[in-house]
Order: structure tokens, then sequence, then C-alpha cells
């Protein structure tokens, strides 16, 4: 695997490396050490699939408040996202800002969400699959959101947004004092 950091410290897009024959290819996906040694957090606990029958489904801006934060690993295995988390560490240098990559079964691309972040994907095509791994088991009543065009982030979403939940169309909006 390639780990590349993103702009938001802890965050990190990883690319899967590719062992091609005639068959197709064959890589891994996961791998306790390799992650380790980048400091993340390897404590797999739960694993999730989200299934978007859709184009233009928004699922976010999602986050699991303290003592119950968790990191994820993202990827699209089938159709393709474009996947944005948000920075809500206070003391961080990139608080408050937001990173956006496009996960897709032809980039074969993945994206490490540290703790304290929020995370959230707007599908690109119809039938789109995301899996993602967690390091802390859900906690309903720790559940948080932020609106998905809170202005005040300014999130540059590629497309249309057609379908989203009523749950998460009344996300608050950012509020720094949730924070700090």
């Amino acid at each position: 695997m390639r780990f590349t950091e993103t702009k938001l410290k802890g965050a990190w897009v990883i690319q899967i490396e590719k062992s091609i024959d005639e068959r197709g290819f064959f890589a891994h996906t996961w791998c306790k050490r390799e992650l380790g040694e980048y400091g993340l957090n390897t404590n797999v606990v739960q694993a999730y699939t989200s299934y978007s029958k859709k184009k233009g489904t928004l699922r976010g801006m999602h986050f699991q408040k303290k003592p119950y934060q968790e990191a994820k690993l993202v990827r699209c295995t089938h159709g393709a996202v474009f996947d944005v988390i948000i920075d809500l560490r206070p003391d961080s240098p990139t608080f408050k800002q937001w990173f956006g990559v496009e996960l897709s079964q032809e980039n074969f691309k993945m994206i490490y969400v540290p703790e304290n972040f929020a995370h959230g994907f707007l599908s690109l095509q119809d039938d789109t699959v995301v899996n993602y791994f967690v390091t802390n088991f859900y906690t309903p009543d720790a559940e948080g959101g932020i609106r998905w065009d809170d202005p005040e982030l300014g999130i540059a979403w590629p497309t249309e947004v057609t379908t989203i939940s009523k749950k998460d169309l009344n996300l608050p909006d950012f509020n720094v004092s949730d924070f700090r």
C-alpha cells in the first residue's frame, strides 16, 4: 500500500498496490503492521457496507462524540463517491478545514479518517457500494453531525445532491463551541 498524507494531519489517502496477471489482480487492503507504521489506529472492531441506489445520494457529515470517537478506513468497492472529511480537532492547525477525494472501483483508493473528524460522501454513480472499518463500537447517544451544505465550511460537492435522509437534512450548522 502507498500512503499519502492529506492536508489534514493524520488523514491519509491509501493506494493499494496490485499484483497483476492474466487472471486480474490481487492486493491487500488491510495490514495492521503497515498502518501501524504510520501511527494509524488499527483496532478495528466493526465493519460496515453502504449501498446507494442513485447518483447524488449524500450520507453525512457524521462523527462520534467523546469518548466514543472512531477512526475509519473507507473504500468504494463498486461505483464511485466523493468522500469528504472535516477536521474537528480544536487544537489542530487545520481545524474546520475539509478534504475531499474520489474513491472508486477503478482507482482503488482508500481514505483513513482519524478520530475527531466528521465524515460523509456523495455517490457519483448509481449502485455505489462503500465499505468501511471502524475502531470503536457505534454508540447512538454519541452520534453527532454537521450540515452537509454549511456555508461556513464551504464544501465543494462535485455534483448535485438529489437524495439525502431527513436526519442528515436536519443536521445543525457547524458550531465551534461544540468542539472547544
